[in-house]
């Protein structure tokens, strides 16, 4: 049996973990509060990330990061993107040494405009072929549910990304492989910050034109950077692509959208923070980092330069729709 470790038990971390547990390995789930740890075992659920759900008896939580990885052949990790490195750096050294590191997060850490698997690489010291990458349509609560869904596993090692394919797959997850970790990062980084855009238009309630347009060239800004940074443009009609930013855009279930709907009716960052509970949708984090990508590799993201105008720079929903609207004619292509 493969033992396996999840560090962080959000909502996506744990739903993981029960994938994990569900296709046959032996899963720990590495907890940052020690009395979440200690419900998720004594009552088997995770109410603050996922109410009303079930998890198996076998999964074990700890509040112990080195009890969490010890002999782990797959640790995968979950964390708010901007806090990996930190948490890394106290982590790498426990790290098993043939272990597979999997990133689930979804976004692109600030100053160094680096991916997620990036700071994985150069944090833990191992080479980009042993990281693998999970992305797509991955809405937490629903996987947790065992709604039928599709995602890719996308490593520079083939060999390896067919092995971690084969250690979550269960018949209501159905992974597919790719080498291209570039496009599935960069997907699953941009459409956060398209959601928002999704969300602020519901919020000002607009009706589906609106939804399918930011859909559509959020879309088409991804695959522009994608394409500078030497990622597969097939990759983004895909499960990572076009699949991910579906879900996210449209659901509410979308921690994204939703944040991006009470700014939208007018709400501030704070007031919308607030109503979450303190937890900033990752778009927000993540859309300084994209845009700084974008400008430093000189490509044209008008959507996440307006997103990112709104959260941090006072521009309002409304003067958002008329950058957007007013920019210049030009062809589609």
């Amino acid at each position: 049996m493969t033992r396996a470790a999840v560090l962080g038990a959000g909502s996506w971390g744990t739903a993981f973990a029960k994938v994990l547990v569900d296709a046959g390995n032996d899963v720990t789930l590495w907890a940052r509060r020690d009395e979440l740890a200690t419900r998720i075992n004594a009552e088997h659920r995770n109410e603050d990330y996922l109410p009303g759900v079930e998890l198996p008896a076998e999964l074990v939580a700890t509040h112990d990061p080195v009890a969490a990885v010890r002999d782990a052949d797959l640790v995968a990790i979950a964390i708010p993107s901007q806090t990996l490195r930190e948490n890394l750096a106290v982590w790498a050294a426990d790290l098993p040494a043939d272990a597979t590191l999997v990133s689930l997060m979804k976004g692109v850490e600030l100053g160094s405009t680096k991916r997620m698997s990036e700071v994985i690489v150069e944090v833990a010291g191992v080479p980009a072929d042993r990281v693998a990458v999970v992305s797509g349509p991955n809405l937490a609560l629903e996987i947790a549910q065992r709604h039928p869904t599709a995602t890719v596993v996308a490593c520079a090692d083939d060999t390896r990304a067919i092995e971690v394919q084969k250690l979550c797959g269960t018949p209501y997850f159905r992974p597919y492989t790719n080498t291209d970790v570039i496009g599935c990062e960069l997907g699953g980084a941009v459409k956060n910050v398209i959601a928002l855009a999704c969300g602020i238009a519901q919020g000002m309630r607009f009706g589906d034109n609106t939804l399918a347009s930011i859909i559509t060239r959020g879309l088409a800004e991804t695959a522009r950077l994608g394409e500078r940074l030497g990622a597969d443009p097939v990759t983004f009609a895909g499960l990572a692509g076009l699949g991910d930013l579906v879900a996210t855009c449209n659901s509410p279930l979308s921690r994204n959208r939703s944040f991006g709907e009470r700014l939208g009716r007018g709400e501030s960052l704070d007031q919308a923070q607030e109503a979450t509970h303190g937890q900033v949708a990752e778009g927000v984090k993540s859309c300084r980092g994209v845009l700084e990508l974008a400008r430093h590799h000189d490509i044209d993201v008008p959507i996440t330069a307006a997103v990112e105008a709104v959260c941090f720079r006072g521009l309002t929903p409304a003067q958002m729709l008329e950058l957007l609207m007013s920019r210049s004619m030009k062809s589609e292509s």
